[in-house]
């Protein structure tokens, strides 16, 4: 059986690993060893956040939401509440952009709630 060399593919693997770590600091950037376990923290964490991004801008949503209904002597969990009953299909996204750059259309959809 033939000898089987793999130094092109180790050599490419390693490659690749160290352009990925580009920009980290001190030997997680030249250092193989280093940067394989820099890496797999760094995707561990880009992982977590990427769903973290999505529970903190729905926090948010419901922040603006929630300032803005207090001006209107309104409960955020009351004014969703009033939603679902009145079968309105916006969600908090378009609920807090609405609040934000257009109050009148908030306002009209408040009165809605309330009736």
């Amino acid at each position: 059986m033939a000898r089987v060399k793999r130094g092109i593919v180790s050599h490419k693997r390693r490659k690749n690993a160290l352009a990925r770590t580009k920009g980290f600091r001190w030997g997680r950037k030249s250092k193989y060893r280093l940067a394989k376990d820099a890496l797999r923290h760094a995707w561990t964490y880009a992982y977590r956040d990427r769903r973290a991004k999505k529970r903190a801008f729905r926090q948010d949503w419901q922040r603006q939401l929630g300032g803005a209904l207090t001006l209107q002597n309104l409960n955020y969990s009351r004014f969703i509440a009033a939603l679902k009953k009145q079968n309105v299909g916006l969600d908090r996204k378009v609920l807090a952009q609405l609040a934000k750059e257009h109050p009148k259309a908030f306002q009209k959809i408040i009165e809605l709630c309330k009736a």
